[in-house]
């Protein structure tokens, strides 16, 4: 038998459910450890600096890309900037922790270069009519950023085959159970 693996990506198309997804893993197997990604993006409503992200200006993401503090970083959606500060994950691993980085394509590509022993999870829509409603039903974005994350989920959807394993996110509570099995958290 060999160790489990430490450090799981899981990655989808905008609007698939993966922030729904992790805090319910989350919710379930406290032992987990999330990383909180440093964006530019302004914070939704609800959203809580340092715990759902690390909200900077483009001037300190700058520093943090130059300083070489971040496994991955990429504008997202011709917009903003997102990374994953690499502390935090450093020091989970040194706990022995099991690790869940919660990014985007070019990201999770980043990251197989610098961690390949990583585990790949691509989290897929019931159906592309599901994901288009998702997207509406969540509000949060007007309707021409809402066309530019359909057009980027379609490219997003065509790498699935990059992954060690696609999960569909149909009903959250199988979806979970899922993740928990191939993260052999249960």
């Amino acid at each position: 038998m060999h160790d489990p693996v430490p450090v799981f990506v899981i990655c989808g198309p905008t609007a698939v459910g993966k922030g729904t997804v992790v805090k319910a893993l989350k919710a379930e197997y406290p032992q987990l450890e999330v990383s909180v990604s440093a964006t530019t993006r302004p914070p939704r409503p609800g959203e809580v600096d340092g715990r759902d992200y690390y909200f900077v200006d483009e001037d300190q993401f700058a520093r943090m890309r130059e300083r070489g503090e971040l496994l991955e970083s990429a504008v997202v959606h011709g917009a903003h900037s997102y990374g994953t500060p690499r502390g935090p994950v450093e020091q989970s691993l040194a706990e022995g922790k099991t690790v869940l980085l919660e990014i985007d394509l070019a990201g999770a590509r980043q990251v197989r270069q610098t961690l390949p022993e990583a585990r790949f999870i691509f989290l897929l829509p019931p159906s592309w009519e599901e994901l288009e409603r998702r997207l509406i039903g969540r509000g949060t974005e007007g309707p021409e950023e809402r066309s530019r994350r359909l057009e980027t989920a379609r490219v997003e959807l065509d790498a699935a085959p990059e992954f060690d394993v696609c999960v569909i996110n149909d009903k959250l509570d199988e979806t979970v159970k899922e993740l928990a099995e191939i993260m052999g958290l249960n």
